[in-house]
């Protein structure tokens, strides 16, 4: 039974990766899981410099999911480089590395410097806002879609993910932009933008008012944006929102996903992920199914 994927010719043991943010850089996760078992793990945003994110309270627990504001806080590119990859480097496994940035020369700035690092693939976070754009996320507009995308192919030596938020009219639209400037991958979707009230207090559950959702509520959401961006460009898809079975990832990958990315679900079962590739393993025998590639966008 074959359960790997291939995404822009790199090979993954099987199509299960970690969703960025919500796994660290891998780490705090290997306790809990055997990280050799994943087909990636895909690091926490990575940035130029250091990033102290917003103010708390930034989580907040809604019904079928939660709302974080984070803020992409992370240590920067110089500690990401010297911790975090030689101890993913010890596992069996492919590292993907988000990265983010404030400006198109962040991003390249970050890209640039992963050039020469042992890592696969560059997935990059186009919900951050732009600040020179006065702050509207790079990923809501096409132009600067595929401008950015284009920058940073200049850049890479590791195949280009563009993450697409979902925040968008049409998330088609975003895709084929990214595909226009040179994209190797889409991953989607980042959170949709949410909001929640405390009745008692009168007040707003995250300091910066406004979070991203993610959780089993988004899952039909990414579903159907997945279908309509596999219709919609060549480019294999890393499917993601609201997985937290083998049933989800597996209805993923019949949209049209390659591989898929466990986020939320992780925070409230860390093993979640070993147990997906298992369920996904069983539903391949149970229907005498020899490749788990029979199943992208099989409907």
């Amino acid at each position: 039974m074959n359960m790997s994927v291939e995404l822009a010719g790199v090979t993954l043991k099987n199509p299960v990766m970690t969703a960025s943010g919500t796994f660290g850089s891998g780490e705090e996760f290997s306790d809990f899981v055997d990280l050799n078992q994943l087909g990636a793990v895909v690091t926490k945003g990575v940035a130029n410099i250091p990033w102290e994110g917003n103010q708390t309270p930034r989580v907040a627990e809604v019904y079928g999911g939660m709302l974080n504001a984070i803020g992409l806080q992370n240590p920067g590119i110089d500690l990401f480089v010297k911790r975090d990859i030689p101890f993913l480097k010890q596992y069996d496994t492919k590292i993907i590395v988000n990265v983010c940035g404030k400006s198109t020369a962040d991003y390249c700035e970050v890209v640039e410097r992963l050039s020469d690092e042992p890592v696969d693939l560059l997935e990059i976070n186009i919900s951050c806002p732009n600040v020179k754009e006065g702050g509207i996320a790079f990923g809501q507009d096409p132009k600067s879609v595929e401008q950015i995308t284009k920058e940073v192919k200049k850049y890479a030596k590791q195949p280009v993910i563009m993450k697409l938020s979902p925040n968008v009219t049409d998330i088609t639209e975003m895709a084929k932009a990214a595909e226009a400037g040179g994209a190797d991958v889409l991953s989607l979707i980042n959170t949709l933008t949410g909001m929640k009230i405390d009745i008692h207090k009168r007040k707003f559950a995250l300091a910066n008012k406004t979070g991203g959702l993610s959780g089993p509520a988004i899952h039909p959401i990414a579903v159907r944006m997945v279908y309509q961006t596999a219709q919609a460009v060549k480019l294999p898809i890393i499917g993601m929102g609201g997985i937290a079975t083998a049933e989800d990832a597996i209805e993923m990958m019949l949209a049209g996903a390659t591989a898929v990315s466990v986020g939320t679900a992780n925070f409230h079962n860390p093993a979640v992920t070993e147990e997906i590739i298992a369920g996904m393993e069983s539903y391949l025998r149970e229907q005498n199914i020899e490749d788990i590639r029979e199943l992208i966008g099989a409907v």
